[in-house]
Formats: C-alpha cells, sequence, structure tokens
C-alpha cells in the first residue's frame, strides 16, 4: 500500500510561487551602423505578452530601422533579441514569422497586378492552399476583424485605407501571435481609429501582442499599455500612458511642443485659381466615381476636402493633374479652360502636386536627391537651359531646398531612399512649392511623418498661402484639415454632399459627415 503523506505542517502559511511570463519581445542593446551614420545605438525595449507597446520618436530617430531588425529585413551588429524568452537571429522576414512575429509596414509591399487573394497567399501556400480554403480563410478573418475585404478585387483597384487592410490581413493569414503596426492610423477618420483600437483591445485580451509606431501622440496615449521614446537613435524612456500627456511625450521626442495647425487670418481673395464645373468621372464598368463635382479654390485659400479612404479623393486629384479624362464637365485654372490639358502642360502652367504615396508617385528612390529635384519639373528652370538638362542649376536649387526645409542629409547626392520618411517629404514639399505655383494639390501632406517635420510642412503650406498661393487640401488627418483650411467640403461616393465651417466643426461631426450620418451646412 502507498504510504500516508505526511501530515501538513498548517503552522506557517504556504507561499506559491506563480513564474512570470516570458515577454513577447526583448531588445537588449541593439546597434546598428550605415555608412557615416549610427542608426541604432545600444536600444532595449520589453515587450510584454498580451500588451500594446508604443514606439514614438521623430523621423530619423531609428524606429523603421528597429523594427526592420526585429523584422528580420537588417541584422543589428551588435546586441539580442529575443521572442517568448528564447533568443532568436533572424536572417529573414521569414525566420521572424516562423516564431511569430508579422510586421504592416507604412509602405505597403503588395503586387498591384495581383488580387487579395494572391498577395496574401504569396510565399505562404502551404497554409490553406493557393483556391478554395485560402478564399474562405480570408473571408474569415476578413469578417472576424472587420476589414472588409474581398479575396478577389485586383489590388490596383484599391484606395490607400483597403490596402492597409490587406498588409493587415496578410499577417494575421501568416499566424503572427506578434504584430508590428507600422503608422496603422494615418487612413482613417476618427470613428475608424476608434474601431481599430477596440479590435487591438479584444486582440489583446486573447493574448496578442502589439507594436504600434505611430506620429499621432495622443491615440498612443488612449491605445497603449507603455511607450518607449527614440530619440537620435537610443531609447530615452519608457512610459505609462498615466505617467505623461502629448505635450510631455512631444517634449522627449523632439525637445519642443506639439505643433499646431491652426490658420488664423484670412488670405483669401475673389481671385479664382481653380475652378470644376459640374465635372463627372466614370470607371470603366460605366459608374461615376465623380458625379456632378463642382468647386472652386482661390487665391490665398486653402480648400480642404474631407472624406473616408476611397469616395473619390484621388479620382478627383488625378482628374485636376490630367493622368484622368472627365466624361463630361469643365476645368478652369485662371480662367482659362484646360479639361483636354496634358499632365505636363498642366504643371508647366503652375499646378504643383504632393502625392498621396511618396514612394510610388513622388520619388526615384534609387535617384540621389537632385535627380529627385527634375522629377517632374524637367522642362522649367533651375532644371534646364535651353533643350538641355542644367545639372548645376538643379543641383544649386536642390542645395537650397535642403537649407530651407530643413530636409536633413549628408549631402544633394545621396540616394533618396536613405532619407527618413519625414525628410522625403520634406524634399518634396519643397520641390512643389518651388518656381512659383499658382495651386498646390496636396494629398495628405503629414501622412507618416513626426511632430517637428509636420510642423514644417504646416508652416511652409501657411507661407505660401500667405503669399497667395491657391491650395486644395485632402487629408485623412481631421485636426489638420480643420487648422489649415479657410472652406471645408465633404466628398461623399464621389459626390461633394457638404460644406463645413473650419471655425465651427468638430472631428467627430466632421467625420459624421463623412460617413453620411451628419449633415454640413448644405449641399456643396
Amino acid at each position: 500500500m502507498p504510504a500516508h503523506p505526511s501530515p501538513v505542517d498548517t503552522s506557517h502559511p504556504v507561499e506559491v510561487v506563480i513564474a512570470a511570463a516570458a515577454p513577447a519581445v526583448t531588445l537588449r542593446g541593439i546597434t546598428k551602423r550605415f555608412p557615416g551614420v549610427v542608426a541604432n545605438r545600444d536600444i532595449d525595449i520589453e515587450v510584454a505578452k498580451g500588451t500594446v507597446h508604443a514606439i514614438v520618436g521623430e523621423n530619423g530617430a531609428g524606429k523603421s530601422t528597429l523594427m526592420k531588425i526585429l523584422y528580420g529585413m537588417q541584422k543589428p551588429d551588435e546586441g539580442t533579441i529575443a521572442v517568448d524568452g528564447s533568443e532568436v537571429v533572424f536572417s529573414s522576414p521569414a525566420d521572424a514569422i516562423a516564431v511569430g512575429v508579422g510586421m504592416v509596414h507604412q509602405h505597403f509591399m503588395l503586387a498591384d497586378n495581383l488580387t487579395v487573394l494572391e498577395n496574401v497567399v504569396l510565399g505562404a501556400e502551404r497554409l490553406h492552399g493557393i483556391r478554395d480554403a485560402a478564399r474562405t480563410r480570408i473571408r474569415e478573418l476578413s469578417t472576424a476583424y472587420g476589414l472588409d475585404i474581398e479575396p478577389d478585387r485586383l489590388v490596383e483597384e484599391l484606395g490607400v485605407g483597403a490596402r492597409q487592410r490587406v498588409e493587415i490581413l496578410k499577417v494575421l493569414y501568416r499566424g503572427a501571435k506578434t504584430i508590428i503596426l507600422d503608422e496603422p492610423t494615418a487612413v482613417l477618420v476618427p470613428q475608424e481609429v476608434d474601431e481599430l483600437f477596440d479590435n487591438l483591445r479584444e486582440l489583446k485580451s486573447e493574448g496578442l501582442t502589439v507594436v504600434f509606431i505611430s506620429h499621432k501622440l495622443d491615440e498612443v496615449l488612449s491605445v497603449a499599455d507603455e511607450i518607449t521614446v527614440i530619440r537620435r537613435g537610443t531609447t530615452v524612456a519608457t512610459v505609462r500612458p498615466g505617467e505623461v500627456d502629448a505635450r510631455g511625450l512631444a517634449e522627449l521626442m523632439v525637445g519642443s511642443e506639439l505643433p499646431s495647425p491652426e490658420t488664423r487670418e484670412s488670405t483669401v481673395t475673389d481671385q479664382t485659381v481653380l475652378s470644376l464645373e459640374h465635372v463627372t468621372l466614370r470607371a470603366a464598368d460605366g459608374r461615376d466615381v465623380l458625379s456632378e463635382v463642382s468647386l472652386q479654390v482661390r487665391r490665398g485659400e486653402v480648400l480642404g476636402i474631407a472624406g473616408v479612404e476611397g469616395n473619390g479623393q484621388s479620382e478627383l486629384v488625378e482628374t485636376i493633374l490630367g493622368i484622368r479624362k472627365p466624361q463630361e464637365g469643365t476645368i478652369r485654372l485662371q480662367g482659362e479652360d484646360i479639361t483636354g490639358w496634358s499632365t505636363r502642360r498642366r504643371r508647366e502652367a503652375g499646378i504643383g502636386y504632393v502625392p498621396e504615396d511618396r514612394h510610388r508617385h513622388g520619388l526615384l528612390l534609387e535617384a540621389p536627391l537632385w535627380e529627385n529635384r527634375v522629377l517632374g519639373h524637367q522642362t522649367q528652370r533651375p532644371n534646364v537651359r535651353g533643350p538641355l538638362l542644367d545639372r548645376a542649376g538643379a543641383r544649386r536649387d536642390t542645395e537650397r531646398i535642403v537649407r530651407d526645409y530643413d530636409v536633413r542629409t549628408p549631402g544633394i547626392d545621396v540616394l533618396a531612399s536613405a532619407l527618413s520618411g519625414g525628410n522625403q517629404q520634406k524634399l518634396i514639399v519643397g520641390r512643389e512649392l518651388s518656381g512659383e505655383p499658382v495651386l498646390l494639390v496636396a494629398a495628405h501632406p503629414t501622412r507618416g511623418v513626426d511632430v517637428g517635420a509636420q510642423a514644417q510642412i504646416w508652416d511652409a503650406v501657411r507661407d505660401a498661402r500667405a503669399a497667395g498661393l491657391a491650395v486644395l487640401l485632402i487629408s485623412a488627418d481631421l485636426e489638420e484639415l480643420i487648422g489649415l483650411s479657410d472652406t471645408l467640403q465633404v466628398i461623399l461616393r464621389g459626390r461633394l454632399v457638404a460644406r463645413e465651417d473650419p471655425s465651427r466643426v468638430t472631428p467627430e461631426s466632421l467625420g459624421a459627415s463623412m460617413t453620411g450620418l451628419g449633415r454640413g451646412e448644405g449641399a456643396a
């Protein structure tokens, strides 16, 4: 017979020891050097399981490099990475995915000529095949997380917001347990941000870990459990939301207060620079993507266009630029009918353009900065002398842009790909405001840039407006739209449906108008 257990000694309390769960991710002493620069220096971060951990810092602070290291895209020169308590060495993103680390990039990694399904399964064909089972799984994930993605749509047909959701879907499809989200709210209106954050909290409660990179400090404070601040390549603080406010975070990041997009004095004149009259644009299937659009932008005015992504904003921009030709209506620039003009002729007539996706439409990433200065202005001074390219003139003007717009770079022969996102954007804004344009079409001009670069771009737009520039501003940042705009119009399903007063509207009421739930001051 088994021996009787010894009686328990109840004279002393029993101490129960519960082992703490290993962190989802631990980075220790991460250092990464490139020629002439140390991108990361002795970085230490610990991300607890089942939490949202935010990483903040100005552009060029080293966040992107650090995330590429965590995702296996680059190897650190020094330091260690541990996932779930076990040290790992990543040689490629496949190694990171294999241990449950996925990343949604700020600039999407999608093939435009493939469907959503093909993009999602590419490289993961063994999980659910490439047809029916994969399609079923994609629809399950899309429904479960409210992504509203149709597997058989071509990616080239999707707007920026939908492309982002495809990227999130790719990561979920591969079974990631730790997801790196780089600027995930850049294309969302306030209601959609709230929905995303609700989803993140639900996923967090189920054990998912999120590393959240953002420049929107109020969002970081509302969703993060912990916040790590990186400045000049090294970690300077890890705080909890209750310990700091947005102003304090900004000070940790850049040593200055949060910028404001507020524009005070009016500079609007009665001189119309751009007018659209009953412009209608149809897709190949005959559907109206722009319907009876009429608007005016005057000298010294910023006209803001608010709308949920995919409601015709991109098509409106491309129609004004001449990339698309409307089936009906008239477009005039300073009174002259330009409806039939080419894009080049419109640009030469004084239309500047800040595109919504700087990598796809704004820059040649593998070209030096001075060549990017020429891009889109190759028939105009100072880039040409007669019929020939004026290299010396282009180089001198690039140096001026770098100086005047605080583009942080070792020199103008550096490749555009080597610049941080904020410095790339400042280069584009400087280029487009050069040459005395009469109209600036600015699509999401501060998307994915830090508070410092954001303030500089706002200042540049304000200064140009005060000098008489007409600006058509399209942005998903409602504070930016309200703060910079003299006039606000709402676009919904390709129609201008409401006009709002920037001095009275709130982001919440503007968001309601954008989704068709609210009413503006009247039809536009």
